[in-house]
């Protein structure tokens, strides 16, 4: 059984900076696609960003939706079994639960929710304007 516990999340004014991160449990992390996901009130949960393992000598591949993209940053550490989420230059749009999740199985594109078998808790993430 996998286990993801997130933490970092906060109220932040426009234009700050946040880092989530979510420890997982299980010894073949490496292995694992991870992903953040969040939901705003009234809204579906939607994708934020992925990474999945390339290979030892590699850091892993990246997926992030438009909106995210050149602000925040996905990464993992094996080591630790840890997945981050660097989020920089925030805007209000980003408010919402943020959201840890693991595919072991790797069978379904990285941007889809239903193919995330684990979840964390999640974290909630303000900013104001």
């Amino acid at each position: 059984q996998v286990q993801l516990v997130e933490s970092g999340g906060g109220l932040v004014q426009a234009g700050g900076s946040l880092r989530l991160s979510c420890a997982a449990s299980g010894r073949t992390f490496r292995l694992y696609g991870m992903a953040w996901f969040r939901q705003a009130p009234g809204k579906e949960r939607e994708f934020v960003a992925a990474i999945r393992w390339s290979g030892d000598s590699g850091s892993g591949v990246s997926y992030y939706e438009d909106s995210v993209k050149d602000r925040f940053t996905i990464s993992r550490d094996n080591a630790k079994s840890t997945l981050y989420l660097q989020m920089n230059s925030l805007k209000s749009d980003d408010t919402a639960v943020y959201y840890c999740a693991l595919d072991p199985y790797l069978t379904s594109p990285p941007r889809t929710v239903g193919g995330y078998e684990y979840w964390g808790q999640g974290t909630q993430v303000t900013v104001s304007s």
